[in-house]
């Protein structure tokens, strides 16, 4: 769920100016959660900031150091938009122990503690349908992969053996031989179609059995390959799933059973805030 933003600075800012970073939102917050976090910005205490019903985790940034320009730059650097996500969400992780949190987006920031809270409560409605929907949920990741070797990617010497080559002269090739080599091509063709369905009644038939232990599921596009940087292996599903606690052993037993049967690879990864559940209402 992502609320309204300002702007962190604007032109004519005075120095030293701050600016209120948004962390998530929730019910009620015990103070010492958040003790020793650094969030984003040193010196800053992570505090929590009473929005009518709600308490917004919160934390004073320089403005300078957070307005959009700096913004751009700090989330085109790899290694600085990694900190930042792990800063985010580790203060996101300590504010869920007391209880349903709702997080906000990355760079969620107002221009002070006022514009927030206003934001916050005219959104009030939304958070705390949010809140009661994800209560005593998590989140749980599923990937499941299927190994590449297979006529897809590693086709057998006959498959890809050259079209036969003409006879001396320029005459046509033995008819047998050229038929010989056309089959070959459509087997090929016809073996790489076969495992592409397969690969999608697997990915359904395992979305399926996990979907009816969640109370919400998403699909997610699959990475490639190329993204994963695992050429073995080829990713036929990535979702995740809102699931209850007391389904959390029953989740579980499923993904082992579902290994078992289908014999794919199936990562499983949880429990998690439900960061991709507090968009819905």
């Amino acid at each position: 769920m992502r609320s309204s933003e300002a702007p962190a600075k604007q032109p004519g800012t005075p120095e030293g100016a701050t600016a209120t970073y948004v962390f998530a939102v929730c019910r009620q917050l015990d103070p010492a959660v958040l003790g020793g976090l650094a969030g984003l910005a040193e010196g800053f205490p992570v505090r929590g900031l009473r929005c009518g019903p709600l308490t917004a985790v919160v934390q004073h940034v320089p403005a300078a150091e957070f307005s959009e320009d700096a913004w751009q730059q700090r989330l085109s650097d790899r290694a600085e938009l990694e900190r930042c996500a792990r800063a985010h969400h580790e203060v996101v992780t300590a504010a869920a122990v007391c209880g349903p949190t709702a997080p906000l987006a990355l760079a969620t920031l107002y221009r002070g503690d006022e514009r927030a809270r206003q934001a916050l409560e005219a959104d009030a409605d939304r958070f705390t349908a949010v809140l009661a929907r994800i209560e005593d949920h998590a989140e749980w990741g599923v990937k499941v992969y299927l190994p590449t070797s297979s006529p897809t990617s590693s086709p057998t010497p006959a498959a890809t053996a050259p079209a036969p080559p003409l006879p001396h002269g320029g005459g046509r090739a033995p008819r047998g031989a050229g038929r010989a080599y056309l089959e070959r091509k459509r087997g090929l063709h016809q073996a790489r179609e076969d495992r592409h369905d397969r690969a999608l009644r697997t990915a359904e038939d395992i979305d399926a059995a996990l979907s009816r232990l969640a109370t919400a599921a998403r699909r997610l596009r699959p990475h490639s390959p190329e993204m994963t940087g695992e050429k073995h292996r080829l990713q036929i599903l990535n979702a995740t799933y809102l699931v209850t606690s007391v389904c959390e052993q029953r989740l579980r037993d499923a993904v082992a059973g579902l290994r078992h049967r289908t014999g794919a690879e199936v990562e499983l990864s949880g429990p998690w805030v439900p960061y991709s559940f507090v968009g819905e209402a």
